[in-house]
């Protein structure tokens, strides 16, 4: 059984939601990078996503792209991201999912790419540039190596919705249209619609992506969901504090899970 599916089933079983991590790999350095991911479970974080740096992530706001940008001058490069995730593997189980951009894979080799992340233990991927629609293009490498390939949602997907969630694996990832200027009555009444829908037709835990960064967003999300994520205000952190960053990060992280918790 994947990971992800463990701990989803072990957090509904306890009556919790999960709390997805967001770091940029390489972001102050890969052994920043490892000991943040070690810090944000010892946090409360259940599952973490590795963003891998990307010379054009026009998916990202402002605050990732920047963390990119840090990570490529720092000459992170995808192997060296693999090696980190080894190491982490004698020290920790906790879930770890890449967010990358399908030339990432492409340029990588799709077959190397997932047979790597199978021997050393990655998950699954989310790729925010890859329509649901071309999904095929990794779906067969991704299923042959059991790496779950995440799927997202937004408001905009409208019809699409029911097909995207019957099919996704692992979780579904529902962007919202807030951003990262936190949320209002308006976007609540919006969220209503939004997850009405999807969970109508998901038969997997949904986890929302909505620039929280700070745990009244928590409180105010956690009924709609089955986990959130946190990303952008990670990554602030670690520019603030670079290789010193832990324990603001580990701060932060128990803050939103105290939240989640409550």
């Amino acid at each position: 059984m994947n990971r992800m599916d463990q701990t989803f089933e072990a957090l509904h079983k306890q009556g919790k939601k999960a709390l997805i991590a967001f770091i940029t790999a390489g972001d102050a350095g890969l052994e920043t990078t490892e000991r943040l991911v070690l810090q944000m479970e010892q946090s409360g974080a259940d599952i973490i996503e590795l963003g891998i740096p990307f010379s054009d992530p026009i998916a990202e706001g402002p605050v990732i792209q920047k963390a990119s940008v840090r990570a490529l001058q720092n000459g992170v490069k995808l192997t060296d991201i693999f090696a980190m995730v080894k190491r982490l593997r004698q020290k920790t189980q906790v879930p770890l999912v890449m967010m990358m951009y399908l030339n990432s894979i492409f340029g990588f080799g799709t077959e190397k790419f997932f047979t790597l992340c199978a021997d050393t233990g990655i998950d699954g991927v989310i790729v925010p540039d890859m329509p649901y629609e071309e999904r095929d293009e990794i779906q067969e490498a991704a299923d042959r190596y059991g790496v779950y390939s995440i799927s997202l949602v937004a408001p905009t997907s409208r019809e699409r919705v029911a097909m995207i969630a019957k099919e996704s694996k692992g979780f579904l990832y529902c962007v919202s249209s807030t951003g990262e200027t936190g949320m209002t009555k308006e976007d609540t009444a919006n969220f209503d619609g939004f997850f009405g829908m999807i969970k109508q037709y998901a038969n997997i835990p949904c986890a929302v992506g909505v620039g929280i960064s700070e745990p009244e967003q928590v409180s105010m999300m956690k009924e709609y969901c089955d986990g959130v994520i946190a990303d952008s205000a990670i990554v602030e952190l670690v520019e603030q504090y670079g290789k010193d960053s832990s324990r603001a990060v580990g701060s932060f992280v128990a803050s939103l899970r105290q939240a989640l918790d409550e």
